[in-house]
């Protein structure tokens, strides 16, 4: 049986896992699952509909699956879906999607998720990212794999930040931006690409270089986009391990919504 603290409250058409602990004051909703190995901590409350993978750490005062803080939303049935092995920490509001959009609010594996996030309905949030205190994320945002969000971010309602991508410190997020790049600031500008990263995910001299040449196409050569993007394809035969790295900046800008900073 799930380990429930006797203050904790579950309705009972929740799902718990038998390996799942429930700490004290917590409030489990209708249409909840919780998957092997999640705790969720005192006075976290879980609405449903949320399925919540395996291994979660829940910290106290989440309130997550709650409704879209959307005008639109008339109740209709939308869900909240978060993977496995998330560290969730304190204060973090997530919630559900609207019909408006594919009506699930997504959010990956291996995600580090500071105090006091707020992810907005239909955001859809990849693996091993990390949100640090207080970022923000609007509704229909997409973050892409790998992307760090830096502290007191605000990212703009439809707005895209490519994999690998990493924001400063209270950046205003108003356009989309493209894998790999270092962004800051009020306006937004882009201020190089994520090397270090990079070399912390084991890419070799080879990639980074080819990274780089992207980045210096897209920022530095004074080429209109679509004169870098013709430039940004050449490279794909000039490294093997790197055409998806190619494919990956290309497939971005040819799917951009808001216009890519620059």
């Amino acid at each position: 049986m799930a380990q429930v603290h006797p203050t904790a409250i579950v309705d009972p058409s929740a799902e718990l896992a038998p390996t799942v602990s429930v700490g004290p004051y917590a409030v489990i909703g209708a249409g909840v699952h919780l998957g092997e190995g999640t705790t969720v901590g005192a006075h976290t409350v879980i609405e449903g509909p949320t399925r919540i993978g395996r291994d979660n750490r829940i910290h106290p005062h989440a309130s997550l699956g709650g409704p879209p803080q959307d005008m639109k939303y008339r109740g209709e049935p939308t869900e909240l879906v978060i993977g496995s092995r998330n560290t969730i920490r304190e204060f973090c509001t997530f919630n559900r999607g609207t019909v408006q959009d594919a009506g699930v609010t997504r959010i990956g594996d291996d995600n580090w998720i500071m105090a006091y996030v707020h992810i907005a309905h239909d955001v859809q949030l990849g693996s091993r990212t990390i949100l640090a205190n207080n970022a923000t994320l609007a509704g229909h945002v997409h973050i892409g794999d790998w992307v760090i969000v830096g502290g007191l971010t605000g990212v703009h309602q439809f707005c895209k930040i490519g994999a690998h991508a990493m924001t400063g410190f209270q950046s205003h997020v108003s356009q989309d931006v493209p894998p790999f790049m270092m962004v800051t600031g009020h306006p937004l500008e882009v201020r190089g690409f994520n090397i270090e990263g990079l070399r912390r995910r084991g890419f070799s001299k080879e990639r980074i270089a080819q990274v780089k040449q992207m980045h210096r196409l897209l920022y530095r050569d004074g080429l209109r986009l679509e004169q870098a993007m013709e430039q940004i394809a050449a490279l794909q035969d000039d490294l093997s391990d790197g055409a998806d790295d190619v494919r990956l900046m290309l497939d971005f800008l040819r799917g951009a919504t808001r216009g890519i900073v620059r």
